[in-house]
């Protein structure tokens, strides 16, 4: 049996570089010789203050002038240094990436022989499109834990992006995440807020549907008026949840033999096997009911 340690990482991180460094390190000690560790989205300069409204429209231009996380490069000395604490551990973690023509909410996984992925955030909640264009792909590579797929928040609402990269041959899909709790009827136990709840479920859910090893980090204590549900955890192939943070920071870790989680889940059921693709043309063909429908205010 060969199992690796996957740990996600529930922090609290904002625009101090220096301090999102020492947690790094701090966290990576505190993982205990995990092969992969899956830090928050905005690791490296923290998120967006505040969101937007559905009617707002960015620019490349404008957004350079906004105010928000230090555009990062990915060859840039701030990943060479998170490759220096990485070592052998794969680390997976986000930032805003400076991308030449625009900017982009990033996730990257690297070692410290370097960057080995990055995926841009390719779904969008409301007013994100002011400070960072879109990504377009979900593509799966090759790390030293085996074939991962990355995405970040809100695209794990979408089964289509986690099923594109299982579909591209995806053991284990990290999720990044700053997710925050509710904004409107807002709990005040966040173990018990809506938006925590549906955090859990996609994250279950996309795990079973795809029989994938699924790695949840996210960000935890609040920032600007965002409230974050923590809520960091590894979920088997099977839909269950093998270790989790709750909604305060910790490491949730756990050692998983990934193929043999895989084989089990696989058993009886393949989710990707047994797949109809000729049925399912409405699902990549334009909802035009739903483009005629009016953006409801974010919930």
């Amino acid at each position: 049996m060969t199992t690796t340690r996957l740990a996600a990482v529930a922090e609290n991180f904002g625009r101090d570089l220096e301090h999102a460094y020492a947690t790094i390190e701090r966290v990576l000690r505190q993982a205990d010789g995990a092969d992969l560790v899956a830090f928050p989205e905005a690791c490296l300069g923290g998120y967006l203050s505040s969101l937007g409204s559905a009617q707002d429209r960015g620019t490349a231009a404008s957004r350079r002038d906004r105010s928000g996380p230090p555009p990062l490069r990915l060859d840039g000395p701030e990943l060479r240094r998170v490759q220096q604490l990485a070592g052998d551990t794969v680390v997976v973690l986000g930032f805003c990436e400076d991308g030449g023509a625009d900017l982009y909410n990033t996730a990257v996984a690297l070692t410290g022989d370097g960057v080995l992925g990055h995926h841009r955030k390719v779904h969008q909640p409301l007013g994100e499109n002011l400070s960072y264009a879109a990504g377009s792909t979900f593509d799966a590579f090759d790390t030293p834990v085996g074939r991962i797929g990355l995405q970040i928040c809100y695209d794990k609402a979408f089964p289509e992006a986690a099923r594109a990269a299982a579909l591209d041959g995806a053991e284990v899909v990290v999720s990044i995440s700053a997710w925050p709790g509710a904004r409107t009827a807002a709990s005040g136990d966040l173990a018990q807020d809506r938006w925590k709840k549906r955090f859990d479920l996609y994250d279950q859910a996309r795990a079973l549907e795809n029989q994938v090893v699924w790695v949840a980090a996210n960000q935890a204590g609040t920032f600007g008026s965002l409230r974050y549900v923590g809520s960091a955890k590894v979920v088997g192939p099977g839909g269950e949840v093998l270790a989790d943070t709750g909604v305060e920071a910790g490491v949730a870790i756990a050692d998983v033999d990934v193929d043999a989680e895989l084989a089990a889940a696989r058993r009886a059921m393949f989710a990707l096997r047994d797949r109809r693709p000729d049925a399912y043309g409405a699902v990549v063909a334009p909802n035009t009911h739903a483009l005629r429908q009016e953006v409801p205010a974010l919930a």
